[in-house]
C-alpha cells in the first residue's frame, strides 16, 4: 500500500522544499510540479512533492490521518 502525506511549505531551495509534516521538517523534492510556492500544501509520497492541494484540502486531511493515528493507541 502506498501512502502520501500532506505537508507545508515552509523554504524553497532550487528543486527541494523544506515542507512541515505537522512538526516533522524534511526536504522534498518539488521537480515533479509545475509550480510550487511557499506555504501551498503539497502531498508527498516517497520524497517527491506530486500533487499541489488547497489549504483548506491540506488542513482537513491532516486532521483525519491525526484522528486514525489517536485511535490506534
Amino acid at each position: 500500500m502506498c501512502l502520501a502525506i500532506p505537508a507545508k511549505v515552509l523554504e524553497i531551495e532550487g528543486e527541494y522544499a523544506k515542507v512541515d509534516f505537522g512538526g516533522i521538517i524534511k526536504k522534498v523534492l518539488i521537480n515533479l510540479l509545475e509550480k510550487v510556492e511557499i506555504g501551498n500544501y503539497v502531498i508527498v509520497h516517497a520524497g517527491y512533492a506530486i500533487e499541489v492541494m488547497s489549504e483548506e484540502e491540506g488542513i482537513k486531511t491532516k486532521i483525519l490521518l491525526d484522528e486514525m493515528l489517536t485511535s490506534l493507541d
